[in-house]
């Protein structure tokens, strides 16, 4: 998890990982195009970026011919944001109003299978 806080760390490497998640996969070159132009920083400056997310898992590589394709692999993201969502925890009256809402459709849904006598079923 660690790893993965670092590399996020770097807004050069948040933007590469924005880049993947909106256009999904992209070429080495297109990327280094993209985040170069974005924050001026040279083509081996992007692939050093590219190698920390790559090496903490936050994006894969594949050869597609002579070209190297990366893609995002979000599921190293989900251990940190299981570890922040202990620190952003619902207020109680969130929870109390999804607990409402889950109350209201079990009543909807009780009524509608087993209506009250005298009332016919609507579905």
């Amino acid at each position: 998890m660690d790893d993965v806080a670092e590399a996020i760390a770097d807004p050069v490497r948040r933007a590469i990982l924005e880049l993947l998640h909106t256009g999904g996969a992209a070429p080495a070159g297109q990327v280094a195009s993209a985040i170069g132009a974005r924050f001026e920083i040279s083509r081996p400056a992007v692939s050093r970026h590219l190698r920390v997310l790559r090496e903490c898992g936050l994006v894969r590589d594949t050869l597609e011919g002579r070209r190297r394709v990366y893609s995002l692999d979000p599921t190293r993201l989900g251990e940190l944001t299981g570890w922040l969502a202990r620190f952003t925890a619902p207020p109680i009256w969130q929870q109390r109003m999804d607990a409402l809402e889950t109350e209201v459709y079990r009543t909807r849904r009780d009524r509608l299978r087993n209506p009250p006598i005298g009332e016919e079923r609507t579905a």
